[in-house]
């Protein structure tokens, strides 16, 4: 397949397996970084409702710059990678004092952002901006595996990339990356399942018996209620990843001390 044969087919699948989703409905910045740091590590499916409920409780970007850090956590909770919840927060407050309330409209100044990388300024770009961008997710590695590289065994972002900037469609390439996500989506979902080919490709760890695990179970507790050091500690009682996990979540600000008690935040 040449590549004005990928362009003709990617099309058409895009027009068959659209998905409608709140952020393609509204392409504002705002809602389209949500969705972003929302979708790291987490399908669509289970985006859609907290993206809705988190827009209704934080509608502008000024209106989640103003909020405390506890508050987004709790309307986060369930997402997990709460640092993303972190990051947009932190993301927000930069937009709405430093930035007088102005996204940056390139992907130097979007990469600026708290959480926001090379590649989500990108998204940024296509979706919000319309810019005929160049950016790389899993959706797309999976794209261009499939149909480019199925014979070879690794494969390096910079080699993606260029190919990525050669059939990009310049004059739509909002529509253009909508159509390769949701043919990614729908290729993954019927087994093809390439993205270990990637140079930089990591395995998702699981869940269950993780440090991840335990960080979550803390948040959503104090996410009810702040809680003293003694009873947590009773609550994990012999279970050596509670130290670790309390500790980089203090670090890290999710989760603030104040003399016996943990709180939400800082």
């Amino acid at each position: 397949m040449n590549t004005q044969e990928f362009n003709e087919w990617v099309w058409e699948k895009g027009r068959e397996l659209f998905r409608p989703m709140p952020w393609r409905e509204d392409t504002q910045p705002y809602f389209v970084l949500v969705s972003e740091l929302m979708l790291q590590q987490t399908q669509v499916e289970r985006v859609i409702p907290k993206f809705t409920d988190f827009i209704a409780r934080f509608p502008t970007i000024e209106a989640l710059a103003e909020s405390e850090l506890s508050e987004v956590l709790t309307a986060w909770s369930g997402l997990g990678y709460n640092r993303r919840a972190k990051f947009l927060h932190s993301a927000a407050k930069m937009v709405a004092n430093e930035l007088k309330g102005k996204f940056p409209s390139t992907v130097e100044g979007l990469v600026r952002l708290p959480g926001v990388g090379v590649n989500t300024a990108g998204a940024l770009m296509a979706y919000s901006f319309n810019a005929p961008v160049t950016f790389i997710e899993t959706n797309v590695r999976t794209v261009y595996f499939h149909h480019f590289f199925d014979d070879q065994e690794t494969v390096s972002d910079a080699e993606l990339r260029e190919l990525v900037a050669a059939t990009v469609d310049t004059e739509h390439p909002r529509e253009w990356y909508w159509a390769l996500m949701d043919y990614g989506t729908y290729l993954k979902r019927n087994g093809v399942r390439l993205n270990a080919k990637s140079r930089h490709y990591k395995r998702q760890t699981p869940l269950k018996g993780s440090l991840r695990e335990v960080r979550g179970i803390i948040l959503k507790k104090l996410a009810q209620a702040p809680l003293s050091l003694a009873d947590l500690t009773t609550e994990f009682e012999g279970d050596a990843r509670l130290e670790p996990a309390l500790e980089g979540l203090l670090k890290e600000g999710l989760v603030s001390q104040h003399h016996d008690e943990l709180r939400l935040g800082v």
